[in-house]
């Protein structure tokens, strides 16, 4: 049969209209931002002091230990993995800390850099077992909680220590330029190269490579077991940090510190967008996290909740935001 050269041609369907992403799929990776501006907005009409300078500035404040601990924990689930250690890591460096400057003497530069030491040894110990022994990530880090706890007791039989150098604890209490602590400033700084990092370092995009396939990041020659014991590592130094931070606000270490904080801090990722299967996970979205727990927290106290009710809102936050990247992976 001839073909009729007058009759019209058939339009391809253009290339870049069926590769175009849907409007809800763009609008579900902006929910954690979303998410904070509605929470502001609603403790704003609910609160007359909710949004004033100051207690912004407390806002920020209050957050700065879990902020640094969820920059440890977004490396760990966007592997794939997850940490449990982190609270009770946070308590032994603090502890040790504590100890080598308030029981021995030492420097307190030195006993700060013995501290972080400690933190970023039993990250590597979860990450041992985790690489080497081939432990599920979940029992490796829960030994690790045990053990550290243990450890951070031990140390002064159950005790607080108390007593730090002025200019330690003026770190978080000194605002410079009228607004910026010490401990905030370094927050800041860290969020900042912990997304720079992620985002544009070879390492950093690596770390998604290895949370979407293991084995397929491994043929494609990423050093696999390497790379896990340094996120592993990474996150246990910065509990260490945290447990710093912890004690400038105390102006004491306390072996009870970061007790619950391992549950904060997952908690702040996953709302952050972060998914538990692992591939999928930002800085940015982890910031949006810390900032909804810690928004949420200080508006529910402002408007006179009970401590007991904030737990049940935080717990079912975390339940709308798994249901979320649930349903954004399933679309996709």
């Amino acid at each position: 049969m001839a073909l009729d050269p007058t009759a019209p041609a058939a339009v391809a369907p253009r290339p870049e209209r069926a590769a175009r992403t849907p409007w809800h799929h763009h609008l579900a990776d902006h929910i954690p931002l979303l998410s904070l501006v509605v929470l502001c907005l609603g403790f704003g009409l609910t609160s007359s002091t909710f949004l004033t300078l100051r207690n912004f500035l407390n806002v920020i404040d209050q957050l700065t230990v879990l902020g640094v601990m969820s920059l440890g924990m977004t490396a760990v689930i966007v592997i794939g993995g997850i940490d449990l250690s982190v609270g009770s890591v946070l308590a032994l460096s603090m502890m040790v800390m504590g100890a080598l400057n308030n029981m021995l003497g030492l420097p307190m530069p030195l006993a700060i850099l013995a501290g972080l030491v400690v933190g970023a040894l039993c990250g590597a110990c979860s990450g041992l077992l985790v690489t080497r022994a081939n432990l599920p990530p979940f029992i490796a880090t829960l030994a690790m909680m045990s053990i550290a706890r243990g450890l951070a007791n031990m140390i002064t039989d159950g005790s607080q220590i108390v007593g730090y150098p002025d200019w330690f604890s003026a770190m978080s209490i000194e605002r410079h330029f009228g607004f910026l602590s010490v401990t905030v400033a370094l927050f800041l700084v860290l969020t900042a190269v912990a997304a720079v990092f992620m985002k544009y370092r070879a390492a950093g995009r690596a770390l998604y490579a290895i949370g979407g396939s293991a084995e397929v990041a491994r043929l494609a020659g990423i050093p696999v077991k390497r790379l896990t014991l340094a996120v592993y590592a990474g996150c246990g130094l910065l509990a260490g940090l945290a447990g710093v931070v912890m004690s400038t606000r105390l102006d004491s270490s306390q072996p009870s510190g970061g007790l619950g904080y391992e549950l904060d801090t997952i908690a702040a990722v996953v709302i952050g967008g972060a998914s538990l299967s692992g591939g999928v996970g930002s800085i940015w979205g982890t910031l949006m996290g810390v900032l909804t727990i810690g928004v949420l927290r200080n508006g529910l106290n402002l408007v006179g909740t009970s401590p007991f009710v904030q737990q049940i809102v935080i717990g079912g936050v975390i339940v709308l935001a798994v249901m979320v990247d649930s349903n954004k992976r399933k679309a996709r």
